[in-house]
């Protein structure tokens, strides 16, 4: 199969079955989803959406936040994943948005990427779901699973080699509805042991179980 054709066959499944996939963080605003995705760093979003509750209450913005201290940060987000740098990450991410961009959470990648505690990855979040810009965040749901698919090469060992790939053959304006579509496959069932292939709609077009396929037949007795 050409990879044209994966890709084709790919955007077709989830345009037809799931046109409008979104994330599973919760938050009203833009600054709320940029503390949310800076949380879930090798964090589930189910965690995060239980912390982030209580947070949001006592700091309601940048400038509530920006007047905390981590130390005080840390006692409402200790059950997150390295909470000690998250806690002093939030803090000097909500002191930049208001020493530099009037508390609001700026919409260029380049921009995202000033702020403490957000990298490639997370910026990318934030300018697809909240500026539905043609950003492909690679977390290693989206990393696991086009390697999976094959929708990228072997070759492609860095999340940035990942990214580039992908970009190349989704069209701009699905771009960030394919990172959700990643996502999601790979949380429910492109999962990292024991992938769920029997239920999958994709087995058709996927590389990881055309190789399951050919190493069972070896295995069967002539």
């Amino acid at each position: 199969m050409l990879i044209k054709e994966r890709y084709q066959r790919f955007i077709h499944y989830f345009l037809t079955n799931f046109p409008d996939p979104e994330t599973e963080l919760h938050y009203s605003n833009p600054y709320e989803l940029l503390v949310a995705v800076i949380l879930s760093a090798q964090c589930t979003d189910k965690r995060v959406n239980m912390v982030t509750p209580a947070l949001f209450e006592r700091y309601p913005d940048a400038l509530t936040l920006s007047e905390s201290t981590s130390e005080d940060v840390f006692n409402y987000i200790r059950s997150i994943s390295y909470p000690n740098n998250k806690s002093k990450h939030l803090v000097g991410m909500a002191k930049r948005l208001v020493e530099h961009y009037q508390m609001e959470v700026p919409g260029t990648v380049d921009e995202l990427q000033t702020l403490p505690g957000v990298g490639r990855k997370t910026a990318n979040v934030i300018a697809s779901v909240v500026f539905n810009q043609p950003a492909m965040a690679v977390d290693t749901h989206v990393f696991r699973v086009s390697h999976r698919l094959g929708l990228v090469p072997k070759t492609a060992t860095t999340p940035l080699a990942v990214e580039k790939q992908l970009m190349r053959y989704i069209p701009t304006d699905l771009v960030h509805k394919a990172h959700h579509w990643l996502i999601l496959h790979g949380r429910y069932i492109c999962i990292a042991r024991n992938p769920k292939c029997g239920p999958c709609p994709l087995k058709e077009i996927c590389k990881y179980w055309e190789s399951q396929e050919r190493l069972n037949n070896k295995k069967k007795p002539i």
